[in-house]
């Protein structure tokens, strides 16, 4: 096949989140274009869809390499032992192409509603579990590695009972153009893909009002965004076309939100 048809070929990615939803869509499409792609989930009744995944993967015609690995990324300790686990799966010859930082939370609860709980259960996984998995992934991160987190075009709205999901994602941003400055000079990309509203199991916990105007407002269409859609905004960040496009936020939305 050519470089074309299977442009990752060589290429070993790590997905975070990737039992369901955008984290599945996007490790298919990258064992699709011929990734070796390492998965992470973290509840046990997830086990039976990560194995569909992993067979969804396997299936493949070019019969691309997958592991998945149960580890809970909001724990302080999550994201290396994550990494522990893939080291010992490669006899320590771990290297790593792509980092994919999906897993998220959201929490739908007004400012008078919120408790510090609430804070730390979202901000520990979507915040400081990003900022400990890339740390631990550095030692193994090949030269031209791709880091993409997953946003969203919340990070940038004022949308009512999200502000700690919306300010999460925007501390993401954050940290994204910060690691594109420190981390360029062996070649790596850091970007954000920022999705508007994506069918998916995460959009069920979102008010329906909310859902139906922001498909409204939406130029394309009028419609929502598809996984696949954003998995292929991810792909394409990680192969060679996205190797001069650093430290952006890039509004994965249909137009929603037009940064």
């Amino acid at each position: 096949m050519s470089d074309y048809t299977l442009p990752l070929s060589g290429k070993t990615a790590i997905v975070t989140g990737a039992s369901r939803g955008i984290g599945e869509g996007i490790a298919v499409e990258l064992a699709r274009r011929g990734a070796t792609v390492l998965l992470s989930y973290v509840s046990p009744s997830s086990q039976a869809r990560i194995q569909n995944v992993c067979q969804t993967i396997e299936s493949l015609p070019h019969k691309p390499r997958v592991y998945a690995y149960r580890a809970d990324l909001s724990t302080p300790d999550g994201p290396q032992l994550l990494i522990d686990a893939l080291v010992e799966w490669s006899k320590g010859e771990l290297r790593v192409d792509i980092l994919v930082n999906n897993a998220g939370v959201e929490k739908v609860k007004s400012l008078a509603e919120q408790t510090i709980d609430d804070f730390s259960d979202v901000y520990n996984l979507n915040v400081r579990g990003p900022i400990l998995l890339t740390k631990a992934v550095l030692p193994y991160l090949n030269s031209n590695g791709r880091i993409i987190n997953l946003g969203s075009a919340g990070g940038r709205s004022g949308l009512k009972d999200l502000s700690l999901y919306c300010s999460s994602k925007a501390a993401l941003e954050g940290l994204t153009r910060c690691w594109a400055t420190e981390l360029g000079g062996n070649g790596t990309t850091v970007n954000c893909v920022s999705p508007g509203p994506v069918q998916s199991d995460m959009l069920d916990n979102i008010p329906k009002d909310l859902v139906e105007r922001m498909r409204a407002q939406t130029p394309v269409e009028n419609r929502l965004g598809t996984v696949a859609e954003i998995a292929n905004v991810v792909a394409s960040l990680a192969g060679k076309d996205g190797a001069w496009i650093t430290g952006q936020a890039i509004s994965a939305t249909g137009g929603w939100a037009m940064f």
